[in-house]
């Protein structure tokens, strides 16, 4: 039999299938779990402690889906097959990805480390062969941010940056970048810098404008390929 704190878990997963935990009350989640109010209060504290939960179990799966991913003789064409498995996971989980990923600053998951982590051993694997041109910290800090950056914009501004091109073009971009694997292309530049913007202005920890939107989607249609190419 399910304890109060597994179904006020599972209650407020469900909801986020549907909505953004913003647009969650925290009388939904003690409704469809079929306990009180105050049960929320002395299983998390508040109902940020609930959430911060809520994306540790998030990352939990996210982590779990990274794990899977095929390990080949190419290290290079498994990061990208890693970028892919991150955005498909964001596409699928919407609501679920924002609260990952955009967290309040004094709630920050610890599993953030272990998907860095798992980043890192696959640039070392890019290392052994000879495929990294960039320090090892840099380049998993650039295609980490550079990733959630594309994943961000796509559920934020779905018809502006959904299409799938955007995501492989950015991915090829910054893996060939940290790589040497493809032409190096400096247009990308801007958008790297920018998605690491967008980051900050949607978790709060540094400003941005429409300007810095406007400059993102002209570098990343810039990026993309062109059919006469």
């Amino acid at each position: 039999m399910s304890t109060a704190r597994e179904r006020i878990l599972a209650a407020t997963e469900e909801l986020l299938a549907s909505k953004d935990a913003l647009a969650i009350s925290t009388r939904a989640i003690c409704d469809r779990a079929k306990v009180g109010m105050p049960e929320i209060y002395r299983q998390f504290g508040d109902k940020q402690g609930l959430l911060t939960a809520v994306a540790c179990i998030g990352f939990e799966r996210f982590l779990a889906n990274k794990r899977r991913n095929p390990t080949t003789d190419d290290p290079v064409a498994d990061l990208r097959t890693a970028w892919d498995s991150h955005v498909a996971f964001a596409l699928d989980n919407p609501h679920l990805y924002r609260l990952m990923f955009t967290p309040a600053p004094e709630s920050q998951p610890p599993a953030v480390e272990e998907a860095r982590a798992l980043l890192l051993s696959a640039l070392e694997r890019c290392r052994a062969a000879g495929r990294l041109r960039t320090p090892l910290e840099l380049a998993g800090q650039s295609i980490l941010t550079a990733n959630v950056g594309v994943c961000l914009m796509a559920l934020s501004f779905p018809g502006l940056y959904g299409a799938p091109e955007i995501s492989r073009s950015v991915r090829d971009a910054v893996i060939g970048a940290v790589t040497g694997d493809e032409r190096e292309d400096t247009r990308i530049t801007d958008g790297i810098v920018l998605a690491q913007t967008l980051v900050g202005t949607l978790t709060g920890t540094a400003p941005a404008g429409s300007d810095a939107i406007a400059r993102l989607s002209q570098a990343l249609q810039e990026s993309a390929p062109r059919g006469d190419e």
